[in-house]
């Protein structure tokens, strides 16, 4: 049976993945949002025997024009100023298969960007369009592993939003959300309210794209044999 490994952040977007079929099964490691922990789960999917890997979530926006809920395909990943390419016949086949999505480079972060300044730096790099906690580790594992990846994401916080502190404080290491340190961040800072229930839309939006997005692939996430 094919094996494909899919790493996501949350387990809100793990649960979007179809089911696996007869002759496909997918392997998926939720990291929390921890670099460390993605670089991790990364190996150990290969390690059990993956064929290839996914990184496959909700991102931050980088490029004016995309909204919450846009479908991001990765064309490359940068990991500061180094491109690492995307395998080009899985990523041509989410292309072919969700032709609403746009392509092109995707930033691999080690932590948040959580203001348009940090986002605008990142995308003087490369002219990256979406940035995400996981794809960095995908892209190196895979690469030092002579594997194939490939990466869909879909923006939640756009460009120019940034994201309050509450929100950051709302997700354990096993990529479950916790409402009681969100509750009381807030109670420290009442006026980022505004922000987190945007937050809170724009990450609603990004994930009904991922469940479309998922539906339309079914269970091999577009990876291609042979």
């Amino acid at each position: 049976m094919l094996l494909i490994g899919v790493l996501a952040g949350m387990k809100a977007e793990a649960a979007l993945l179809p089911r696996s079929s007869s002759s496909s099964s997918l392997s998926v490691a939720c990291s929390g949002g921890i670099p460390a922990r993605a670089d991790i789960l990364a190996r150990r999917l290969l390690g059990e025997g993956a064929a290839g890997l996914i990184s496959f979530g909700i991102a931050g926006g980088l490029a004016p024009g995309l909204h919450p809920g846009a479908l991001v395909v990765g064309h490359s990943v940068f990991i500061g100023t180094e491109e690492i390419s995307c395998d080009p016949r899985w990523r041509d086949a989410l292309r072919q298969a969700l032709p609403h999505a746009l392509s092109g480079p995707i930033a691999g972060a080690d932590e948040v960007a959580a203001n348009p300044a940090q986002k605008a730096a990142l995308h003087q790099i490369g002219q990256a369009l979406a940035v995400d906690l996981e794809t960095a580790s995908v892209a190196r594992i895979c690469r030092a592993a002579g594997k194939p990846f490939a990466v869909l994401r879909a923006i939640a916080d756009p460009y120019d939003r940034g994201i309050p502190d509450a929100a950051l404080a709302g997700l354990d290491e096993t990529g479950e959300t916790r409402p009681w340190p969100v509750i009381l961040r807030l109670a420290r800072q009442p006026l980022s309210l505004p922000g987190l229930i945007r937050v809170g839309l724009d990450s609603k939006a990004a994930l009904n794209a991922l469940a479309a997005a998922a539906g339309q692939l079914g269970p091999t996430l577009g990876f291609q044999t042979g």
